[in-house]
C-alpha cells in the first residue's frame, strides 16, 4: 500500500429519474477515489426498497442485471474504505432496515467521535448491533426516538451524535440529505431532467451531465420529495471546519469542492511551495496523480522544466499477490517505475502531497537516484502531518506519523533526499479563501469538535461510516 491517507467514504443520491439506480452506479463510478473497498445501492419505487452490495469496485459489481433489480425513481448509493480491521461484507452500506416508520437506508460519509459512547448506550437499553460501523449507531437513534415524524426522528438523532457527517437517508418516498453543522466533508446539490441530485463530489454530476446547483450548507436538513425540495437549519450553528486535505489530496481534481475548484487550488499550492523552498534544480517532477497539480505550479513558479520521471501502474488491485522477500521494496516498484532518461544525471525536485510514515517517500528517492539522479530534492505541498484526524480520513495513530516526531531535517536523513521542504500552514492560508473556515487540525492539533480521547479512537473501537 501507499504511505498515504485515505478518505473513508463517497455517497450520492438521486430523486425523480426513472433510470435512478444507473444513474447512481455511474455516480459511484465517478467517486471510487473515495473508496474502493465496497459498494451498495439501495433504491425505492414508492412502495419498498430494494438493495444490492458487495465487496469490491463498482464496476465490478454492478452489473445489468444486478441494476434491473434496483427499480423506482429514487436511490442512493456507497463507496467505501474502511479502517485496518473493519474490512467485512457486513459492513457495506448503505445500511438498510425496516422499523416502526417503515423502510428505512442510510449511507454516511465521515466518522462520529462519540459513537462508541452512544453504542454503549444504546446496547444497554437493549439495541443489538449487526456492523462495527458509527452508520448503524445513526439508524439505532432514530428508531429508538420518540419523536412523532421521521424528520423529526432524525433531527433528534443526528442531534445527539458529534464529528462529521455528509448522510443520505432513503424511505419509500423521500430522499434526505443532511451535512453536519461544521460542513467536514464536501456535499453538493445538482439537477437533471428535473431530478434532483446529491453527491460527494461535483464530479459526479459531470459525468451523468447534472448541472450543479449549490453546495449543501454546513447544518442543512434537506427533504426531496414529490412536493419538491424543503430545506431547514435544525441543529445548533458551529463555526465551518472544511477539511483541508480536500483540496491538498482526496478529492478529485476536477471536481468543485467548498465552492473552489480542486485543481486551482493545488496548483497554487505547488507555486506557493516554490515560492518559501525554492532550490536550483534541472527538472520538476510530480508523484503521480496526485502530486501532478503542485508539481506544475511549481514548475512554472520556478522557471523550472516539468516531465514525467514517475510512471504509475494503474491496474494494481489491494489483492495484488507480492512476493515475499524476492523483491525488495516490491510494493513501491509495482506502482511506480522511474523513466531514467528523464532523470538520469539531474539534479530533480520531486513533488508530492504529503508524508505520513515517510516509508514510501524513502523508497522512491532511492528509486530516483538509482535511476541516475544527481541531487534529488523533495518538496510537499501541505504542512508537516503531525496529528491524527477523527474526522472521517483513515490515519495512523500520531506515534505513526513521522513528523510528530521527527524534526523537518530528520525526516529529511531518514528518507534520504539531499533537501526537503514543506508549504507552510502560512502558505496554505494565503492560497485557500476563507482560511478561518478550514479545520487543520492534522497539522496544528486544534480540532475543532471535542472527542472522548485520542487514546479511544486510535484503538479502532469502532469504524468510520
Amino acid at each position: 500500500m501507499f504511505d498515504k491517507l485515505h478518505e473513508e467514504c463517497g455517497v450520492f443520491g438521486i430523486f425523480g429519474h426513472p433510470d435512478a439506480a444507473n444513474l447512481t452506479y455511474l455516480g459511484l463510478y465517478a467517486l471510487q477515489h473515495r473508496g474502493q473497498e465496497s459498494a451498495g445501492i439501495v433504491s425505492s419505487d414508492g412502495k419498498r426498497l430494494y438493495g444490492e452490495k458487495a465487496m469490491g469496485l463498482v464496476a465490478d459489481i454492478f452489473n445489468e442485471d444486478r441494476i434491473k433489480k434496483l427499480p423506482g425513481h429514487m436511490a442512493i448509493g456507497h463507496n467505501r474504505y474502511s479502517t485496518a480491521g473493519g474490512s467485512f461484507a457486513i459492513n457495506i452500506q448503505p445500511i438498510l432496515v425496516n422499523f416502526a416508520l417503515g423502510g428505512l437506508a442510510v449511507a454516511h460519509n465521515g466518522n462520529l467521535v462519540n459513537a462508541g459512547i452512544l453504542k454503549d448506550e444504546l446496547e444497554a437499553y437493549g439495541s443489538i448491533f449487526v456492523t462495527t460501523t458509527d452508520t448503524e449507531v445513526i439508524v439505532h437513534l432514530i428508531a429508538q426516538s420518540r419523536a412523532a415524524t421521521l424528520h423529526e426522528r432524525i433531527v433528534d438523532a443526528l442531534s445527539h451524535v458529534q464529528g462529521s457527517y455528509s448522510l443520505l437517508i432513503i424511505t419509500e418516498d423521500e430522499l434526505i440529505a443532511v451535512r453536519d453543522p461544521n460542513g467536514f466533508r464536501p456535499f453538493s446539490l445538482a439537477e437533471l431532467d428535473g431530478a434532483y441530485v446529491v453527491a460527494s463530489e461535483t464530479c459526479a454530476f459531470d459525468l451523468i451531465e447534472a448541472t450543479y446547483i449549490r453546495d449543501i450548507a454546513p447544518g442543512e436538513m434537506l427533504v426531496i420529495n414529490s412536493k419538491g425540495i424543503q430545506s431547514s437549519f435544525p441543529f445548533k450553528p458551529a463555526n465551518p471546519s472544511h477539511c483541508i486535505f480536500e483540496f491538498i489530496y482526496f478529492a478529485r481534481p476536477d471536481s468543485m469542492v467548498f465552492g473552489q475548484n480542486v485543481y486551482t487550488i493545488r496548483k497554487e499550492f505547488g507555486r506557493q511551495l516554490a515560492r518559501e523552498t525554492g532550490v536550483q534544480a534541472d527538472v520538476v517532477i510530480p508523484v503521480p496523480d496526485s502530486g501532478v497539480p503542485a508539481a506544475l505550479g511549481y514548475a512554472e513558479e520556478a522557471g523550472i522544466p516539468f516531465d514525467t520521471g514517475l510512471i504509475r501502474n494503474h491496474y494494481v488491485g489491494r489483492t495484488f499477490i507480492e512476493p515475499q522477500q524476492s523483491i525488495r521494496h516490491f510494493g513501491v516498484k509495482i506502482k511506480l517505475n522511474p523513466v531514467r532518461d528523464a532523470l538520469r544525471g539531474k539534479r530533480v525536485v520531486v513533488v508530492d502531497d504529503s508524508i505520513v510514515r515517510g516509508t514510501t517517500s524513502k523508497k522512491i528517492i532511492k528509486m530516483i537516484r538509482n535511476a541516475g539522479a544527481a541531487e534529488v530534492h523533495l518538496r510537499i505541498s501541505s504542512p508537516p502531518t503531525s496529528y491524527p484526524c477523527f474526522y472521517g480520513i483513515d490515519m495512523p495513530t500520531r506515534q505513526e506519523l513521522i513528523a510528530s516526531s521527527h524534526s523537518i531535517e530528520e525526516i529529511r536523513k531518514y528518507i534520504t533526499a539531499d533537501t526537503l521542504g514543506y508549504i507552510s500552514m502560512e502558505g496554505i492560508q494565503k492560497v485557500v479563501p476563507h482560511p478561518m473556515n478550514f479545520c487543520a487540525a492534522c497539522f496544528d492539533g486544534e480540532y475543532p469538535v471535542p472527542f472522548p480521547g485520542e487514546k479511544m479512537m486510535q484503538l479502532g473501537l469502532f469504524d468510520k461510516g
